[in-house]
């Protein structure tokens, strides 16, 4: 599933593609997971000229020039894909059409990417601007393991499995650590491990897929890595195979 710095890479993409295009039509060949009707989606949003495109959690939002907003999950399949004037790809859930001739299509061979017309505002803070005392006060309320808090989006919105391991090994905390036993001076180095591991690696994947709009990019990765046995600073890589893999070191620290 694409993460934080993945969304971020495709929307600074797609919003210098699609910037000022005006939509003539939208098309929803899969509208099962679509909160309003095809009809309607395509009446709000035709005419309207795409004003911006960005990230809100783990989902793409893309805001015309009325206000209104498309979301767009593309859960652990969904792809984006650009076109002229025919859309060809396989399995697709929306696809927009602009005055152009050109388009963007959301697919997806499961069937699940959802988009939704005016997704309700969450109140949950995103990844990157939780502070050290939102976190503080948040993991005072419970027992559950830090990595299972970090990929909650209900508590904080953009982190998956992999950015979760490599954040918690730049922090030095075990996965494993009882959330609410972690002291105020590591959630201080978890906070900066968030931001800088998150910002380095949207700068990583534009470097190495300038015009990415789909995939995942995992390879310049320290600890979630599978074609890595040792941290960078020198100590063995460990996995769990519980219901979800989580990469880790003994460099961590355990709260318990």
């Amino acid at each position: 599933m694409p993460e934080l710095p993945d969304l971020q890479a495709f929307s600074h993409n797609l919003q210098k593609k699609l910037a000022g295009k005006t939509v003539k039509k939208i098309a929803v060949p899969n509208a099962k997971k679509l909160n309003v009707s095809a009809h309607e989606l395509d009446e709000v949003l035709s005419g309207q000229k795409l004003d911006k495109v960005y990230r809100e959690g783990k989902e793409l939002h893309i805001k015309f020039s009325k206000g209104d907003v498309l979301g767009l999950h593309l859960m652990l399949h969904g792809k984006l894909f650009l076109f002229d004037i025919k859309n060809e790809n396989k399995y697709s859930i929306i696809e927009l059409y602009f005055d152009d001739d050109s388009g963007l299509t959301l697919t997806d061979f499961q069937g699940i990417a959802a988009p939704t017309l005016n997704p309700e505002k969450k109140d949950v803070p995103d990844a990157l601007e939780a502070d050290v005392d939102y976190l503080k006060k948040r993991l005072a309320k419970t027992k559950t393991n830090i990595k299972t808090v970090l990929l909650d989006q209900k508590i904080l919105r953009g982190i998956g499995n992999a950015y979760a391991d490599e954040i918690l090994w730049h922090a030095r905390v075990s996965p494993f650590s009882v959330s609410s036993k972690i002291p105020e001076a590591k959630l201080k180095d978890l906070v900066q491990a968030i931001r800088s591991v998150l910002e380095d690696a949207e700068k990583s994947i534009l470097k190495s897929n300038p015009d990415i709009i789909n995939g995942e990019v995992r390879d310049f990765m320290n600890i979630h890595n599978s074609k890595k046995k040792h941290s960078p600073t020198g100590a063995a890589i460990l996995i769990n195979e519980a219901s979800r893999k989580t990469y880790y070191t003994d460099e961590q620290e355990l709260f318990e």
